[in-house]
């Protein structure tokens, strides 16, 4: 008889547990932000800008774990930046764009590969490609741009130094909850 300890450790197991984890991860971290809507006038997604942050976290360490990458713990920007629309109309309703970006050392000849697993990531997760490439004039430079429905992106590029990697999360639009009204006393 199979022990347990066994049957767990099979290369089937091991993948039906990955692919159960991702598809656990996308289903909860796609749930941050909403669905497709119809129009320009839907409500924006509401989301607090700490739980905005730890959701794009997540996601860069999704992406550099799909790649196997490390972070480099110091190279963590969040940067929340006020919408803005067309006509560079903005409201006074505090909402908010993050774009979160963390960098990975990996050396120069690698980064093609690094792309095409986040790529394929981001497709078996459901993002549209919107860009990839994996060499600029015939040197790797690799690009890989993916779009989800409810409209965050995930990037992931060489860049500046020959040996990094940058990853990074733009959220759309978000109202922050509101604040609770002061009561009469």
């Amino acid at each position: 008889m199979t022990s347990r300890s066994n049957r767990s450790t099979t290369p089937y197991a091991r993948i039906g547990r990955r692919a159960f984890a991702a598809m656990l991860l996308a289903i909860t971290l796609g749930a941050c932000m909403s669905a497709p809507g119809t129009g320009k006038d839907d409500p924006l997604p509401v989301k607090d800008k700490k739980d905005a942050q730890a959701w794009a976290e997540q996601m860069t360490e999704h992406m550099a774990r799909s790649a196997g990458l490390q972070i480099d713990p110091a190279s963590i920007k969040p940067l929340f930046t006020g919408c803005v629309g067309r006509n560079g109309e903005s409201a006074p309703d505090d909402r908010y764009t993050l774009m979160y970006s963390v960098k990975s050392s990996v050396p120069l000849d690698q980064h093609p590969e690094v792309v095409r697993k986040i790529r394929d990531m981001a497709q078996q997760e459901g993002l549209t490609i919107t860009s990839y490439r994996e060499t600029a004039d015939g040197k790797p430079e690799a690009f890989v741009n993916a779009e989800h429905p409810s409209d965050y992106s995930l990037t992931a590029s060489t860049s500046g130094g020959q040996d990094r990697m940058y990853l990074s999360v733009i959220t759309p639009c978000l109202l922050p909850p509101a604040s609770p009204s002061p009561t009469a006393s």
